[in-house]
């Protein structure tokens, strides 16, 4: 009889603990634990003028915690953080109950503009509303055309827009991660509401999204800390305007000072870390309160589909208008900055000089070129390897094998780095020890180790939905675990596996924090680009480039969208 069994214990190895899983355990170790260490090593100690380490000291976090500095962009970034949330759970929530729970015409829309959207990156989306609500934009433009002054009347380049920005940005993530929520919620309750006299308004707010309070909580709280470890936003949108959070305080320290404050940025970034793990451990706890609102059940659940009568025709351009914000706003002012030799706000005088010269010099320039491979390859390659790994590991986890719950905890430590922090620990272990600084290697690398928690994750749903028995049977007929393995568990993971490699794509494609402080000359990806493109380069250039790179981002996304759906997969 084949040694497999569902413990996963090898009867050869000590402890139970088979080869393969000491292997997975030393890979993820090797990726992850490194940073965490290189990270508090920087935090305590000086620095020589040649880069190398000195004394042992604490005064990078007396320094911090004696500064107003400080304070200031930590206040910012909790109201940020705060305001972004309820802005994107408003917004998704409105969404997720139009498109799921009523009879609203055009509903369907409101899936189409979650897709496009997951395939913008996001230093275009940004770029996007700095041209539109800029103090040259069309919308200051026509605010001071209708009541005269110079203005401008809004101010993009604060905490207010920083907010409305990432607000917009994560709306329709949070608008499928809901859409699941009502499409599952039992009718029965809000129809005995309704049988006792309850209004739709007071239906919607005790019973409708009571049931759901543990998702909207742990959906706020995920969006807070996403806000929180942002960078792209309070990087384009509140440093020229002179705001300040705690992530863009990390990147100043190491771009501004000179020499570079790494050990103040480390001792920075420390702090994050406890705060993110603190956050991080509340938002497991709600999410596994779930289980006490659930209720689909064998009783005969169906859904309920909600005639709206006479609130139809306004929610009708409340849809309308969901879509032209989130998503036809931005993509329409990237195009029309894509077109003029020099940005101007939409204007009928300006159509006149709309050529297609922008898009030209893209498409014949090197390093454009370049960038869009080198984003392909980073992005082909890190799925691969999150999704190998995460099938593995996602396994063992779920199968509870010896040295699972180590696996789990390793591969689920990157969750607590910020995109920047994360890059900042890499670029310490790459200048200090391995020579791979500047490379696309490196960015692949990292890249990876930053995402394998969702492979890990997407892996294990898909091995829950497996049937120990299958592996036994096979255990049974003399097949070891490699054969098992492969010849009857990733059969049935294919879908899962798929959706992941598609998910990890897109993510390692569109995230430029992450790769900003390791991407060299040669090994520039098109957000980091866009990036540079936006502080030092023509907007028209950035326009077409980020414009050509949404168009091939949106096959992907509506791959993975397709799938996530059929195969009711987790959507992030």
């Amino acid at each position: 009889m084949s040694s497999l069994t569902i413990s996963g214990r090898h009867p050869l190895s000590p402890f139970g603990i088979t080869p393969k899983v000491v292997i997975l355990v030393l890979i993820l170790g090797i990726g992850t634990i490194p940073p965490l260490l290189f990270l508090i090593f920087a935090s305590v100690h000086s620095f020589n003028p040649d880069g190398s380490f000195a004394e042992m000291t604490l005064a990078h976090f007396h320094e911090i915690f004696t500064s107003r500095a400080f304070f200031t962009s930590l206040f910012n970034s909790v109201v940020y953080s705060f305001g972004s949330a309820l802005l994107a759970l408003a917004i998704g929530a409105a969404q997720a109950w139009l498109a799921e729970r009523t009879d609203a015409p055009f509903r369907q829309w409101l899936y189409v503009t979650a897709i496009i959207s997951l395939g913008i990156p996001y230093v275009l989306y940004i770029v996007a509303w700095l041209l539109f609500l800029g103090k040259a934009g069309s919308v200051n433009q026509l605010l001071a055309f209708l009541f005269g002054g110079t203005g401008p009347y809004i101010n993009v380049n604060s905490l207010g827009g920083m907010i409305f920005i990432e607000g917009m940005l994560w709306s329709p993530l949070a608008f499928l991660l809901l859409s699941s929520v009502f499409r599952n919620a039992d009718a029965a309750f809000e129809e005995a509401a309704t049988m006792c006299g309850a209004s739709l308004p007071a239906t919607l707010r005790h019973v409708t999204f009571g049931m759901a309070q543990p998702a909207l909580f742990a959906l706020a709280l995920l969006v807070f800390i996403k806000a929180s470890e942002s960078f792209e936003v309070p990087a384009l949108v509140g440093l020229p305007g002179g705001t300040r959070v705690v992530t863009t305080t990390v990147y100043q320290r190491l771009t501004l000072d000179m020499p570079p404050s790494v050990g103040s940025a480390s001792a920075l970034g420390v702090l994050l870390l406890v705060v993110m793990a603190v956050l991080l451990h509340f938002y497991g706890r709600l999410s596994a309160q779930a289980h006490r609102f659930r209720t689909v059940t064998g009783k005969g659940f169906r859904p309920r589909v909600i005639r709206l009568g006479r609130w139809r025709y306004p929610v009708t351009v409340l849809i309308a208008l969901i879509p032209i914000v989130v998503v036809i706003i931005p993509l329409v002012t990237i195009i029309w900055a894509a077109l003029l030799p020099f940005y101007q706000p939409f204007s009928i005088d300006g159509l006149s000089r709309l050529r297609l010269t922008n898009f030209i010099q893209v498409l014949t320039s090197p390093s454009a070129r370049g960038a869009v491979f080198n984003s392909l390859v980073l992005g082909a390659a890190t799925a691969t390897l999150v999704t190998a790994l995460g099938a593995v590991a996602g396994w063992c986890v779920a199968r509870r094998v010896t040295g699972g719950r180590l696996i789990d905890a390793l591969a689920a430590l990157p969750l607590v780095f910020p995109a920047i922090v994360l890059g900042l620990a890499y670029l310490q272990i790459l200048v200090h020890g391995v020579a791979l600084y500047g490379t696309l290697l490196s960015l692949i690398l990292v890249s990876a180790v930053a995402y394998i928690p969702y492979g890990l994750r997407y892996a294990q749903l898909g091995v829950i939905q497996i049937h120990p028995e299958l592996e036994e049977a096979a255990g049974i007929a003399g097949a070891g675990y490699p054969s098992t393995f492969v010849r009857v568990v990733l059969p049935l993971l294919v879908p899962a596996l798929i959706s992941c490699w598609l998910f990890v794509f897109l993510l390692a494609v569109r995230a430029m924090a992450l790769v900003l402080l390791l991407a060299g000359p040669e090994s520039q990806v098109v957000a980091v680009s866009l990036f540079d493109l936006w502080n030092n380069g023509p907007i028209g250039e950035v326009a077409a480039l980020g414009f050509v790179w949404t168009v091939i981002m949106t096959f992907f996304s509506v791959a993975f969208f397709v799938l996530a759906r059929r195969y009711q997969l987790p959507i992030g």
